[in-house]
């Protein structure tokens, strides 16, 4: 039987979640300057609770395996990327643009949502730098970052999760083309119509800058991709000789990388800095709501594949997706009374509507999915003005992704 904490201790998840999405803007330097010790603070009163008060190091030694797995993917992805460096002469159109994440969505499949958007954010602020908006950042979340890559276990961690658990290799390409194609094409429409009227917008010579300069690419750091291979491979590995081949390979990679290359990049710690000492408090404070749901899970009303696909999607918003989808397959199995054979076998509907979920709903917050906040920390590194927290919900997510992730539910489920 599961856990069932005290309500009481979801507060610091709740904290933690208002800190990141208002103090950036009540006192911007007090947080850049303590928000590791807010996430350590907050992280520690949930941990103490778990140790002394319930008695239980196996929750959280199974939370740290889990954190210790996302740092490791997490970091060494961002520091080989930072040694791979793609050049762009000119100025992007708005159908390069389209073209660019389309390729990035199809490669996010192959080394996953977080190896394509580490690999793919540089270049794609570069190409865009002359007319770079806040609608760049957040299309790029939306797509190479979250939908892209729900069609091997390979592309985003909940799949990979259930690979394990069962889910043949192939079974989300089989099953969940559809939904991912009209996803991506509604959203890369509504893309390439706001992107179009931007570069109206932009100043003549940005606009011509392409006609005249040309558009070329260059790519330096192929010896990194040997260690993209190898990082990817290692995710087939059992814990830790995974994590442990990933930090090797990063070391390698960041010992053999040409300094100027870092240079050319923009790169330093600092993005990979604030993800680890957020996340580090996410994944601590987000045990006992966890915990709660997997207790409660039979009272919340749960029946119809859409009722899954919208209560795994919504949570997978806020929490990490990763363990919210094992957490509804668990539910699914324990609603119709099979295990994951049987769910594959007879109600296969279930799995499509949490995998879904888990995937596309990733993108409604920065910390759905792990690529999201790395993407705007680089960014932000950049020095380009990204929406907060709550703006890119309220101004981005919820007018354009969710009314998508809607119809795709009731198209498919």
């Amino acid at each position: 039987m599961p856990i069932d904490p005290n309500p009481w201790m979801l507060l610091p998840f709740a904290a933690l979640l208002l800190s990141i999405a208002v103090m950036p803007f009540v006192n911007k330097h007090w947080w850049e300057k303590f928000y590791p010790l807010v996430a350590a603070g907050l992280g520690g009163i949930t941990l103490g609770y778990y140790l002394l008060a319930l008695r239980d190091p196996l929750t959280v030694a199974r939370a740290a395996r889990e954190y210790a797995g996302f740092i490791a993917l997490i970091g060494s992805l961002f520091i080989v990327s930072g040694g791979i460096h793609l050049a762009w002469r000119g100025t992007a159109t708005p159908a390069g643009n389209v073209v660019f994440l389309l390729i990035g969505s199809v490669l996010a499949n192959i080394i996953g949502t977080t190896g394509a958007s580490m690999l793919l954010i540089r270049p794609w602020l570069r190409m865009n730098r002359c007319r770079v908006t806040a609608l760049h950042l957040v299309f790029f979340i939306f797509t190479v970052s979250n939908i892209a890559g729900c069609l091997t276990p390979v592309g985003d961690p909940p799949l990979f999760l259930g690979y394990l658990r069962g889910v043949p290799f192939f079974w989300p390409l089989q099953h969940l083309l559809a939904p991912w194609a009209v996803a991506l094409t509604l959203l890369l429409t509504v893309f390439w119509v706001l992107d179009r009227r931007n570069f109206r917008r932009a100043p003549r010579q940005i606009g011509a800058a392409p006609a005249a300069a040309g558009e070329t690419w260059k790519f330096s750091g192929a010896r990194n991709l040997l260690w993209l291979a190898l990082i990817l491979a290692a995710v087939f590995l059992p814990s830790p000789w995974r994590e442990a081949l990933m930090v090797a390979a990063a070391a390698a990679a960041y010992c053999t990388t040409p300094r100027a290359m870092r240079v050319a990049n923009g790169f330093n710690f600092q993005p990979i800095r604030e993800v680890a000492w957020l996340f580090a408090g996410i994944f601590a404070t987000m045990m006992p709501a966890l915990a709660y749901l997997k207790a409660h899970a039979a009272g919340l009303g749960l029946g119809s594949p859409l009722t899954f696909y919208f209560a795994s999607g919504i949570l997978s918003g806020v929490l990490d997706n990763a363990p919210t989808y094992l957490t509804f397959l668990s539910a699914a199995e324990g609603l119709r009374g099979v295990n994951v054979s049987g769910l594959l076998a007879g109600h296969g509907e279930y799995i499509v509507a949490i995998s879904l979920g888990a995937v596309f709903f990733g993108a409604l917050t920065y910390i759905g999915n792990g690529p999201n906040f790395m993407v705007k920390a680089i960014a932000e590194h950049a020095g380009i003005r990204v929406p907060g927290f709550a703006q890119y919900i309220w101004q981005y997510a919820l007018p354009i992704l969710l009314p998508t992730l809607i119809l795709v539910g009731v198209l498919f489920l």
